[in-house]
């Protein structure tokens, strides 16, 4: 395989912006594109083409022979491309998203076909999502987390409770009498007897609720360990059983009667709900039309 002409493109943008970020405004691709590019080309040539030091990329020795090499050629093919190609479709931006599968399915997924932009969404540790962006491998985040770092904004938007469903064929009354007398110990003990779905994701809802509502950590299994919450609602959906899940994911099932609200706690587990992105972006409207897009969902 021989280099692709997009990685020199944006080796030179690179060498002449002297940012990632710069190279990506001047290329109208993606951060994470450029970053690719960048790294696809230092392992075809085996060479480290910048140093990378606090604000800026500085060309290393071996950078500065091949800009000069590639420099007036591609200036030749740029000039060539405006001479004889007419473009009629405007290029179209692209941002990542990170947020949790349910989020998106709930939220975000029916809108896609009619988004006039590119969106690449990516699944994860809310952590891990936070690293990306600071990275600026993504673009835009929603977590129930924040972080730290002094280039990033979080914005709260939305709460979601932290509740306990049953399955529509689930015998709740000895379980209402306890909660009723505020027999909590006594509803712990019933409640651990009961089969449970959660999957290894989630454990952070149930765990915390357990821990809020009964004083300790959770002590026992979960029967069932499916692939996401959604798998969950599913599941339990006109069946028996309990989880713990947040409280818009089984709304339409609730009402449905497929599912019962049985308990919201006491004290009541809510999660706050932030957009994170970075304070300078390139993808401030396409940011915009997303974050409305969750505010009139949720």
């Amino acid at each position: 395989m021989g280099v692709d002409l997009e990685w020199l493109r944006t080796f030179k943008a690179i060498y002449e912006h002297g940012t990632l970020t710069g190279a990506a405004q001047a290329l109208f691709i993606s951060q994470p594109g450029v970053s690719l590019h960048l790294n696809s080309l230092e392992a075809y040539t085996g060479y480290k083409l910048f140093d990378r030091s606090a604000k800026k990329l500085v060309p290393t020795e071996k950078g500065k022979v091949i800009y000069n090499f590639v420099q007036e050629p591609l200036l030749k093919l740029e000039n060539a491309e405006q001479l004889f190609h007419k473009s009629t479709k405007t290029e179209r931006a692209t941002i990542s998203i990170g947020m949790c599968f349910e989020t998106f399915q709930y939220t975000l997924e029916k809108y896609i076909a009619s988004l006039p932009f590119n969106v690449i969404i990516k699944f994860g540790d809310y952590h891990q999502m936070i690293g990306d962006l600071d990275k600026g491998l993504l673009d835009l985040i929603i977590s129930p987390h924040k972080g730290e770092q002094k280039n990033l904004e979080f914005h709260a938007f939305s709460k979601e409770r932290i509740v306990l469903i049953a399955g529509e064929k689930t015998d709740t009354k000895a379980l209402s009498i306890l909660l009723k007398k505020k027999d909590l110990p006594g509803a712990e003990s019933w409640l651990k007897e009961q089969i449970w779905y959660s999957t290894a994701a989630d454990m952070e809802h149930l765990k915390k609720f357990w821990q809020l509502n009964f004083k300790h950590r959770i002590d026992f299994k979960p029967n069932y360990i499916v692939p996401n919450m959604s798998s969950i609602v599913r599941c339990l959906s006109g069946e028996s059983g309990f989880s713990v899940v947040p409280d818009f994911l089984c709304r339409q099932e609730i009402a449905a009667g497929k599912l019962k609200l049985v308990w919201e706690g006491d004290p009541v587990t809510e999660n706050t709900l932030y957009f994170g992105s970075r304070k300078k972006t390139m993808y401030a409207e396409e940011i915009k039309r997303i974050q409305h897009i969750f505010r009139e969902e949720m």
